[in-house]
């Protein structure tokens, strides 16, 4: 009984060894595509991209090669550990107090006027007292006066409109009872005739 033959050899040992060597390299290429569709799932967020990294894994040996050049050096867990780490830094910072100049990135307090770096004006001082005011202040906490220029509160705002809201309403309803008085003045008028005319 003789086998089938890869490249022509006769020799049933060495055959084998060739075989096994076949199968090894095709499972050490599956296993390679595998490894980049489950390493391009973990740093990639789009898919398309990673049907991509996968498609060219297919190329054997190759395929894989390209990916691990050019994938993204990160995983994307470690993208969202350290973004989450960053906004917890900035909150204990603001938590203490600490504070930038928005123009100059230069630390500064929180009750500087103006930035000592690059000269702009921070926040506008309170004209009774003299300490600084934040923007969205309409009166000073400190000394209770009042910010000249200052827009009022949305909750002021929200309920005079409400009270002109009810005033147009109660406006509404008035005119409807006038309307519907001169409608009936007509009827009232012919029944109090009726009432003052003696029967013939």
């Amino acid at each position: 009984m003789t086998s089938l033959a890869i490249f022509g050899i006769t020799n049933d040992t060495l055959d084998t060894v060739v075989k096994l060597l076949l199968l090894v390299l095709v499972v050490v290429w599956l296993a390679l595509v595998f490894y980049t569709y489950a390493d391009a799932r973990r740093r990639i967020a789009d898919p398309m991209l990673v049907a991509c990294a996968t498609a060219a894994a297919l190329f054997p040996f190759v395929g894989t090669i390209v990916y691990v050049i050019v994938r993204p050096p990160e995983y994307l867990d470690d993208v969202r550990e350290r973004e989450l780490e960053m906004q917890a830094a900035e909150a204990r910072l603001h938590e203490l107090g600490y504070m930038l100049c928005p123009h100059c990135g230069t630390e500064v307090e929180k009750d500087f006027l103006r930035c000592p770096s690059c000269l702009r004006k921070l926040k506008d001082p309170c004209m009774s007292c003299g300490r600084p005011l934040d923007p969205s202040w309409n009166i000073c906490p400190y000394c209770e006066a009042e910010i000249p220029g200052a827009t009022p509160t949305a909750r002021r705002r929200r309920r005079r409109e409400a009270e002109r809201d009810r005033d147009r309403d109660h406006d509404r309803e008035r005119d409807r009872g006038r309307e519907l008085d001169r409608e009936r003045e007509p009827e009232r008028t012919a029944s109090f005739e009726s009432l003052e005319s003696p029967p013939s």
